[in-house]
């Protein structure tokens, strides 16, 4: 496992995962599924011990180690897509955890995993993990209920997770909906550029991280291009 200070956000399925260390909160980011190679990333507060998967993409036997006998709060389903969410209800079973999803995606997530989703959110909504609070920043575009979560360190920068609306190179995919992409980078470009600050590292859905301030000089390209 990696330190913080050596941290890099790069993981690669069936290579372990990183673990980023902050004040009071710790970020273990892992790849799961060779065909789809969706990242997972578990929190926990340093100050309780409570945890907090974000994303139970698939292989519930790698994700669950990682939760260890801690317990897990709860598991936030960033949108309905169905490979982010194909170890939920066995991640589920094991722990018990509260299932968190936006709430247009909701009854989708449930019908194709089984699972009750027990709190769905919105704009302005937190999800504890332990002392620790993220925030739900709705971004709608390449699901009609997606969120991103964001961690205000207070000892350093922002931390941003942003599912598949946000990605190093480009906002998510929209299938060639050219209404869902103008809601996307609209949404990104406002609620997530327009309101945080160059330093806020984000963590997708599929591949390596970034920061705001890295992507931010592309966001007139990426409109333009239309994808």
């Amino acid at each position: 496992m990696t330190s913080h200070t050596d941290y890099n956000g790069r993981v690669k399925v069936g290579g372990g995962p990183q673990v980023r260390e902050l004040a009071h909160l710790t970020i273990t980011k892992v790849a799961v599924d060779e065909q789809m190679s969706n990242n997972a990333y578990l929190l926990r507060c340093s100050d309780t011990g409570d945890q907090v998967l974000i994303d139970a993409a698939a292989e519930p036997d790698t994700l669950l180690p990682l939760v260890g006998d801690g317990g897990l709060a709860s598991v936030v389903t960033t949108h309905q897509h169905w490979d982010h969410h194909r170890a939920l209800a066995d991640v589920v079973a094991a722990t018990g955890a509260e299932v968190v999803a936006g709430g247009p995606d909701a009854d989708a997530i449930t019908e194709q995993t089984g699972v009750e989703v027990g709190r769905r959110v919105g704009d302005g909504d937190t999800v504890a993990v332990g002392s620790c609070r993220l925030e739900v920043i709705r971004v709608t575009g390449h699901t009609p209920g997606s969120i991103c979560l964001l961690y205000r360190d207070p000892e350093g920068h922002g931390h941003l997770f942003t599912g598949d609306s946000l990605f190093p190179g480009g906002v998510g995919n929209t299938f060639g909906d050219s209404a869902a992409f103008a809601t996307l980078v609209d949404d990104v470009e406002t609620k997530l550029f327009g309101a945080l600050p160059d330093d806020t590292w984000f963590y997708p859905g599929h591949g390596d991280d970034s920061t705001l301030g890295a992507e931010r000089p592309h966001l007139a390209e990426w409109r333009e291009r239309g994808w």
